[in-house]
Order: C-alpha cells, then structure tokens, then sequence
C-alpha cells in the first residue's frame, strides 16, 4: 500500500515524494471494481444466474407485486469526519505538495483536492437513480398501480420516494399520498424494525468490522487520513460518478475495504449477532408479504411501493435465509465465495421486487419470485420441482410452508423479547 507512505510524508512536512510511489498502474482498480464497494456500491445491476431464466414463460402472467426499495446515493454519514481530515490534512501540505514528485494517479492533488459531499442527503446521482428506476418500473408492469407511496421517514428515502414517483406516475404523481412508516398505527412496522427493537444496535458492527480493517486492510486505519482516503472514493462516486481517490489504491485494497463492510453489515442485520436478531426483525417483512399475498385482510393491493435501506432489505434476506452462509464470515482472511455480499445485494438504489404469478399451463397455482437489482434471486429455501429451480421461483404454498419460523414470530412474543427487549 503506497498511499499511507504519500500521507505519512504529508504530516511530516517532506519536500519531496521523488521515487518512494512507482508502482505498476495495472495493478490499481479498473472500472469493474466500482461496483464492489458493498453497500456504498453505485447502483447496478446484478447478473443473471446461470441456468436460470431471466423471463417467466409466455403463459405466464404477474398479478401482484412488492416492491422494497432502497434510496438512492447518499452523502457520508460517520464517515464524514475521516474525509474532512484528509482534506485538512491536504490544505495543511499544499506547498510540500506542489514539490512532490508524484505518479501519474496522485498527481490531482497538486491541484488540490475539495471535498463538497452532503452528509446523509440525497445527491444528484441519487435522484437520477431513482428517477431512473421509477420509469423503468412503469414500463416493466404498465398494468399495475397504486396511490399510495411508503417509506422511512428518513429525508433522502423520503425524496428518493418521490423521485422514483415522478418516473413512474409522470404527470399523475400528484394524486398520489406519499406516507411515512411513522404515519402507521402499527407496534412495529415491516421497514423500519429495528426501531421497536431496543436492544439493537450498530455499533458491535462497527467495531467488529474496524478490527478487520486495522489488521487486514494494508494500512494503519486509526490513521484518519487513511480512512478519509478510503471513504472519498465510494461517496465522490455516489455524488459525481468519479472520484481520484479510487485509483489511488489496489484492487486487494478495496477488496478488504468491501470485505470490512460485509462484516459490519453481516453483525447488524444478518445471522452473526447474538440472538440473531436479522431473522427476528426480518421476520415482520416476510409476514406481511405473506399477508398479502394470500389476501388475507381482503384488502389486498396489487401493487406496493416502499422505500427504506440497505439494511431493510438484508434482514429481509436473513430471515428467509436466503443470504446465509455454512459458517459465519471470517475474520482473519476474505472469503471469497460468499453469500452474504452486500455489492450484490444492498447497493445504492437497490430494489427488491417480489413477483406473484399464475400460468395457465406451466404451473400450477399461484407462484412467487424474486427480482433482485433486476436479476432473479432464486428461492432456494422452497423450490421442490425441476421447473422451480429453471425460474428461480416456487409456489406460494411452499413459499409460506418454509417460512413457517417467521409466521410464529410476533411482536412482544417470546421470541422477539429475547432478541429485542433489555
């Protein structure tokens, strides 16, 4: 890792960098790589499957679908304070800088380097992914729709709600009630529910996945430079769709970089906390999906537009085991073969699109599906039949047989006390 040496210097106020930074340009990070920064991933699609058909048969025909939408690229959030150091480090360096002789990939900061990122907020790309992706929408179930929009009551999913219903409703879109999840007069509501759960928490997360990083990631992450570096490249790329600070590093590096945040985001809502609470909390999601989908309160819709977070779509996947691997992530190497990969599964503007379908011959009864980033998700927990694993799907009636742990879950329950209450 060359780059801690680069700002090593800087704090030391060196005259120059001649010689200490020729690498091989070949090895820092190449466009494919971008999309593998986990959940600070720009938005993309996921490949197909091998063996598994993209498109339902002909005689097919969807009759109701879910969506769970997450927002748009966004501005840092904690890692804010590691990017405005790297800035002031640089201003600080600025004229030991302009002596230095850098390689080609670090020569942009002899013009200096701004940081004009919004925490938290929406950003332009933001906005255009879910414009995007609303449009894409409409024209993929032109016969299905709604007047009523819900979401967190966070202020980017709020806006990325709407955004995505300026795409999909054009000019309609104000007839339509945007709600938030608050709104609702519910114990514990399926997109937020972490919030009735007062022993949940983010930060084990975070400190198990720090841990990683400091070890494993080439460089000394309680140098804070360092990790503004790191986190400049994903949130310049979420706010202007290019950063020079991706180059600056190696291919392994944002590997582990990636690696770092699967752990996190395995500890606070997949299957490697105590108590599991990612299937407890997920839980709440696959009920009411089911509820809908066998109708059972007569008022189901034919279509449902929600908007949350990554988060609200892995614990999803985690209470249907969906996203689980044999052994939990280590933490002394990567592994590589994964099935809890955030880059796949909950990048910026992710979208979860849950299918129920009737055919006239194919198959019989009502069937659901999985779309994943427009990829079918195959439902491997409770396919049964050739023709099942051909489309990825399974019938409802195996869909809710193999999820019968997140039916018997309820909140204030057992179950939920002992993953959820102090």
């Amino acid at each position: 890792m060359h780059l801690p040496v680069v700002l090593n210097l800087l704090q030391a106020s060196l005259s120059s960098f001649t010689g200490l930074l020729d690498f091989d340009p070949s090895a820092n990070v190449s466009p494919y790589d971008l999309d593998r920064l986990a959940t600070l991933s720009p938005y993309h699609d996921r490949a197909h499957v091998p063996g598994v058909a993209a498109e339902l048969p002909s005689d097919c025909t969807v009759d109701q679908v879910v969506l769970l939408h997450r927002h748009g690229s966004r501005g840092p959030e904690w890692e804010d304070k590691y990017i405005q150091k790297l800035v002031e480090t640089l201003d600080n360096s600025s004229q030991a800088i302009g002596r230095a002789h850098l390689p080609q990939n670090l020569r942009f900061l002899k013009d200096g380097y701004k940081s004009d990122l919004v925490p938290h907020e929406l950003t332009i790309v933001g906005r255009r992914q879910l414009f995007d992706h609303g449009a894409d929408f409409a024209l993929q179930y032109p016969t299905l729709s709604t007047d009523v929009v819900l979401s967190s009551p966070v202020q980017r999913v709020v806006d990325s709600s709407r955004y995505f219903g300026h795409g999909f409703f054009g000019g309609d879109v104000d007839t339509v009630e945007f709600v938030t999840v608050d709104e609702l007069d519910v114990p514990v509501n399926w997109i937020t529910p972490w919030k009735s759960c007062s022993k949940y928490s983010e930060a084990k997360g975070h400190a198990a996945a720090s841990a990683w990083a400091s070890k494993h990631l080439g460089v000394d992450l309680s140098d804070d430079d360092i990790r503004g570096a790191l986190f400049a490249c994903p949130y310049d790329l979420a706010a202007h769709n290019e950063s020079p600070w991706c180059a600056a590093f190696h291919n392994h590096e944002l590997r582990s970089l990636e690696y770092e945040y699967d752990l996190l985001m395995d500890r606070i809502s997949g299957l490697m906390s105590n108590n599991d609470p990612g299937p407890v909390l997920g839980s709440v999601y696959v009920n009411k999906l089911i509820e809908r989908f066998t109708n059972a309160t007569s008022d189901a819709k034919e279509l449902y537009l929600e908007f949350g977070h990554d988060t609200s779509i892995l614990l999803v996947l985690s209470a249907m085991a969906l996203n689980k691997d044999a052994t939990p992530l280590p933490v002394d190497h990567i592994r590589v073969h994964r099935k809890f990969h955030t880059s796949e599964q909950a990048p910026f503007a992710a979208r979860m699109v849950w299918e129920k379908f009737s055919c006239k011959k194919s198959f019989h009864g009502p069937q659901i599906r999985l779309l994943l980033n427009s990829a079918t998700y195959p439902l491997t927990t409770c396919q049964k039949s050739f023709k099942d694993k051909e489309f990825g799907s399974c019938s409802l009636k195996e869909f809710i047989s193999v999820n019968r742990f997140n039916l018997n879950i309820h909140y204030g329950d057992e179950t939920w006390n002992a993953t959820c209450v102090d």
